[in-house]
C-alpha cells in the first residue's frame, strides 16, 4: 500500500494544509485564504467522487542516488529557466526549503514507507511541483522587477530597503506560480481525475484509497510550492538569483 491511511494521515494531511496557509499568510503571497478553501474543497469533492466510483463498480543507497539525481536535475533545470547564468545554483534552495521538510515529516510519520516503490514517485511529485513554483515564481518576480524598474527605484528614493522596494514590486507576480496548483486542487474530481487517482485504479487499488492518496499528493503540493515560491522571491529580491543586465 502506498499510503497508510489512519488518523496519523488524516493529522499529517491537515498539518500540511495549515502549513501552506500559513507560509502564504505570512510571506503575503495574498492567497491564503484560497489555499485553504481549495484543500477543503479537494477532501470533500474526493470523497464524494471516490464513494460513487466505489458503488459503481462494486469493486536504499541506489534509491538515494536516485532522489539525489532528480533533485539535481530539477535545480538545474529551473535555474537556468529562471536565471540563464551563473546564479542558477540559488534554485536548490526553495526546492529543497520545500521539498525535504515535507518528505521527511511524511517518512517519521510512517505515512509514507520508507520503501523505494512510495518513496521515488513521492518524491519525484513534490520535486517536480516544487520545480514548477520556482521557474513561475522566479521568472515572474524578475519579468516584473524588470518591467517596473523605475517603481523599484522610486521606493529607494523613499527610503526603502532594496530588498523591501524590490520584494513590493515582484511580490503579487510571483504569487502567481501558485495559481495552477491551486486550481487543479480547486477543481480536481469535478474537471479532471488526476494521474495518482487514476494510477491507483489501474493498479487495482480500490477507489476510496486512490481518492486518499490524490488528496494527499495535491495538498502536500500545495505546502512544497507555498515555500517555493517564497524562497524563490526572497531571493530575487535579495538579488541572488538575477539575470545580466
Amino acid at each position: 500500500m502506498l499510503l497508510r491511511v489512519d488518523i496519523t494521515f488524516g493529522v499529517v494531511l491537515g498539518a500540511l494544509l495549515i502549513v501552506a496557509v500559513a507560509v502564504a499568510a505570512l510571506a503575503h503571497l495574498g492567497r491564503a485564504r484560497e489555499i485553504a478553501v481549495a484543500g477543503v474543497r479537494a477532501a470533500v469533492q474526493l470523497g464524494v467522487v471516490s464513494l460513487v466510483i466505489g458503488w459503481v463498480v462494486g469493486a536504499v543507497p541506489p534509491l538515494l542516488g536516485f532522489v539525489a539525481l532528480m533533485y539535481a536535475v530539477a535545480v538545474r533545470t529551473a535555474g537556468r529557466r529562471v536565471t540563464g547564468n551563473r546564479t542558477w545554483w540559488w534554485a536548490a534552495v526553495p526546492i529543497g526549503a520545500g521539498v525535504a521538510p515535507v518528505m521527511t515529516a511524511l517518512l517519521l510519520t510512517g505515512v509514507v514507507p520508507a520503501k523505494g516503490i512510495a518513496v521515488i514517485p513521492i518524491t519525484g511529485i513534490l520535486i517536480g511541483g516544487a520545480l514548477t513554483a520556482t521557474v513561475l515564481g522566479g521568472r515572474r518576480a524578475l519579468d516584473e522587477l524588470h518591467a517596473r524598474r523605475g517603481e523599484v527605484e522610486a521606493g529607494l528614493a523613499l527610503g526603502l530597503l532594496e530588498r523591501d522596494a524590490r520584494m513590493e514590486v515582484a511580490r503579487p507576480a510571483a504569487a502567481d506560480a501558485l495559481l495552477p496548483g491551486l486550481d487543479q486542487t480547486r477543481t480536481v474530481g469535478l474537471v479532471t481525475l488526476p494521474g495518482a487517482f487514476v494510477g491507483m485504479l489501474l493498479g487495482g487499488a480500490s477507489p476510496v484509497l486512490a481518492g486518499a492518496v490524490q488528496l494527499f499528493v495535491l495538498v502536500a503540493l500545495m505546502a512544497v510550492q507555498a515555500v517555493a515560491v517564497s524562497v524563490v522571491l526572497e531571493l530575487v529580491a535579495r538579488g541572488r538569483l538575477h539575470r545580466e543586465e
